[in-house]
């Protein structure tokens, strides 16, 4: 095992770039298939929908008083001003002061203007808040339903040996190409990947080498392939953060 970790720290030099595993998607449908986690995620992401309805649905009806609000302090003012109008109009003939009567009906009106646009401004505020509320939770529920896979899957690859082993199989196949390949473990996984090198080396051609190499400082399922061409990280972390940010670029893109 110490040529093992000689070998290791030979191709650390190596200048190594990140591979994205294609077919991601499909491993981590297949897991959370197997072991039925995904229902926890989906009851948790309804209860997440559910509860960002019922806090847009108290915005609404907010919104809602205050639109009603402002329509009967509309009405009222209107009310208002035509009882003033009306004592405006028969002062004015009384008096005779018709310049007085057009400078108060002037300022009324303007008044009421002044309230009406205030209302207006109110309506629209009130809008906005409610656009920026929702937004704000959609990326809530991305995150709470992200963490809830991160940990159903993580908790699954730990319990079953099988899902752990299928999830390498996976990344070894999209390397069978390569002509040298190289599979970096944990301390904790590395006897189980040895005593299925067999079903993993023939997954190459013959003449493909193929090294299986234990890295202390890996906690349990990490792992990655090297290969003459760079390196895929096999890491669930790693895989849920590339599907976090497309899936955050997808909303800033609708907004």
């Amino acid at each position: 095992m110490s040529n093992v970790f000689k070998s290791f720290q030979a191709s650390a030099k190596v200048p190594t770039r990140q591979i994205s595993i294609r077919n991601f998607n499909r491993v981590v449908e297949e897991i959370v298939d197997e072991s039925n986690a995904m229902d926890l995620v989906l009851l948790e992401r309804e209860r997440q929908l559910e509860n960002a309805q019922k806090s847009m649905e108290e915005e609404r009806k907010s919104i809602q008083n205050m639109r009603q609000t402002a329509a009967q302090d509309i009405e009222a003012m209107q009310s208002a001003w035509k009882e003033e109008r009306a004592q405006l109009e028969q002062r004015a003939y009384d008096e005779g002061f018709q310049i007085g009567f057009t400078e108060g009906r002037d300022k009324a009106l303007a008044d009421m203007k002044a309230a009406i646009e205030q209302a207006n401004k109110i309506t629209q505020k009130s809008k906005e808040s409610a656009e920026e509320y929702q937004a704000s939770q959609e990326r809530v529920i991305l995150e709470l339903a992200l963490r809830a896979a991160e940990r159903i899957l993580n908790e699954a690859l730990e319990e079953d040996e099988n899902k752990f082993l299928s999830v390498v199989k996976k990344a070894l196949i999209e390397v069978r190409e390569m002509k040298e390949v190289k599979l970096y473990v944990s301390v904790d996984d590395y006897g189980l990947v040895s005593a299925n090198r067999s079903e993993l080396a023939a997954i190459f051609p013959p003449d493909t080498p193929f090294l299986i190499f234990a890295n202390e400082d890996f906690e349990a399922t990490e792992c990655y392939v090297e290969t003459n061409h760079g390196r895929i990280v096999v890491s669930i972390d790693e895989q849920l953060n590339e599907l976090r940010e497309n899936l955050i670029e997808i909303l800033e893109s609708e907004d």
